[in-house]
């Protein structure tokens, strides 16, 4: 495989219905697009084998696909042994990426973010951006078409106004399930990352943003289609719990490094 500018991670939990769709229409599109050469790692998180034997097929019919036909993107497939939670297998992913791709990112397996913008978003990436993160945005501006019920937009927005008060990183959408990262800025902070479920987009945002890393966001087409694994009520309350206890750990960490940095050697 040529070295990938985009590595790609589609976290994947009892997704034998919806993820082998997405990859063949990523490799549909792939096959006629060479630029930019994407690698794709499929991480399926603890699912029942029906589940992993179904995704674990369609990322190698896609790989078949791609190396008959010469291509220089390519598409892996990882089974975690237990459920660890959506953020634990993104970072796992993450740490079998090529180390010659030049940024690191994700996909939600469910297609809400269709293959399409996916690969939009990777050449806009590829394209040296004058930024360290480009992150998808569910807002209807530049003619995009954002297609969700009027109670999870309030949901989403009402967790935005939280993340903004907590860590002020001036994002409209933190949780949409796609972003990309500059390697060379996210690979130095992977160890420091601790969050295993939903909140691991903001703890990477938070990371970067102190550490002066630039962001931007990008409107795309985003439809929901059904079937959230998120619990109406119950988990938009966890995640509140754990933004707060979020903050209170990174501002212990980021205190605790100040004195180690002024301890005299």
């Amino acid at each position: 495989m040529s070295a990938p500018d985009v590595s790609l991670v589609i976290p994947a939990y009892r997704e034998r219905d919806r993820l082998p769709a997405l990859i063949a229409r990523l490799t549909e599109l792939a096959l006629v697009a060479p630029r930019p050469v994407i690698e794709v790692v499929v991480v399926d998180d603890g699912s029942p084998a029906a589940h992993v034997d179904a995704e674990r097929a369609s990322a190698g019919e896609a790989a078949r696909q791609l190396a008959a036909a010469g291509a220089p993107h390519a598409v892996r497939f990882i089974a975690l042994d237990r459920n660890r939670g959506k953020g634990a297998a993104i970072r796992a992913g993450w740490s079998e990426a090529d180390p010659r791709a030049s940024w690191l990112g994700f996909v939600d397996a469910d297609g809400a973010v269709g293959a399409a913008e996916a690969l939009r978003l990777a050449a806009i990436a590829a394209g040296d951006p004058p930024a360290d993160v480009v992150a998808a945005t569910r807002i209807r501006m530049a003619g995009r078409r954002i297609e969700r019920s009027l109670v999870r937009h309030l949901q989403g927005r009402v967790f935005a106004t939280f993340v903004e008060e907590l860590f002020h990183l001036g994002f409209y959408d933190t949780q949409c399930g796609a972003k990309l990262f500059r390697a060379n800025r996210l690979r130095p902070i992977l160890p420091r990352l601790r969050e295993d479920r939903w909140l691991l987009d903001v703890e990477v945002l938070a990371l970067l943003s102190r550490e002066g890393s630039v962001f931007v966001e990008e409107p795309i087409d985003w439809c929901d289609p059904g079937g959230s694994k998120v619990i109406p009520g119950l988990d938009p309350l966890k995640m509140a719990f754990g933004l707060w206890r979020m903050r209170r750990r990174l501002d212990r960490e980021a205190a605790a490094r100040v004195a180690q940095a002024s301890r005299p050697a």
